[in-house]
């Protein structure tokens, strides 16, 4: 494909609206609607959300990781806190997520600050996982350079057989995080590029301001 094939790739967004009148006044009552019709029009892993990273000097970093939970509180997502997102993170505790939900023709864009969940909530939900989940865990020395994949399977090999009929224990080195929204923005894409754009910003005290955005 050249250059010219790629400037020509478009689509004219129809599929729906978003109107001041019919958006919830709360972001994530607004949020959950919009997973719910992601997950009625069978979206392929409609919780995948890139998230956006940053060091203190400002140089970014995104990867694509899953949504485990969401409420009043924030987004959820479970990791290795000594990946480069983890590193990141423990010395610039904010963050950014994209929900992509592209059949729909919808982006959800959420920004805000970033802290540890619990041990206890972290221990829940390890042990929620299946057990390859589990032992891959232990397994990967996220984002460290390693010799091979060899290096990988002998480690496999060696836990699945230590922890065959035992419980898995979650490593120090794993957990979940909350980001706390600061501005949650609902993109809905409309035909001759005037997407609907509505911000939800935090005005404290569970409280939420809605402005529209020039598409």
């Amino acid at each position: 494909m050249d250059l010219q094939d790629i400037q020509n790739l478009r689509q004219d967004y129809r599929a729906s609206t978003l109107l001041e009148n019919d958006a919830a006044a709360n972001p994530i009552k607004q949020f959950e609607k919009w997973f719910d019709e992601a997950l009625k029009a069978e979206i392929w892993e409609p919780n995948a959300m890139t998230l956006a990273t940053a060091t203190v000097n400002g140089m970014p970093s995104a990867r694509i990781v899953l949504l485990k939970g969401f409420s009043d509180q924030g987004f959820a997502f479970y990791t290795n806190y000594l990946s480069r997102k983890g590193k990141e993170l423990s010395k610039n505790p904010r963050a950014a997520l994209i929900f992509n939900w592209g059949q729909l023709e919808r982006q959800v864009r959420i920004e805000g600050t970033v802290e540890k969940l619990s041990k206890e909530q972290s221990e829940k939900y390890f042990h929620t996982r299946p057990v390859g989940s589990q032992l891959g865990a232990l397994v990967s020395p996220q984002s460290q350079e390693i010799a091979g994949r060899e290096v990988l399977e002998n480690k496999w090999q060696q836990l699945e057989a230590e922890y065959q009929d035992k419980e898995i224990p979650k490593p120090n080195f794993w957990g979940g995080y909350i980001v706390k929204p600061q501005l949650i923005e609902f993109w809905q894409g409309r035909s001759s590029r005037l997407h609907d754009r509505l911000l939800y910003k935090n005005a404290g005290k569970n409280a939420w301001k809605i402005v529209r955005l020039a598409p």
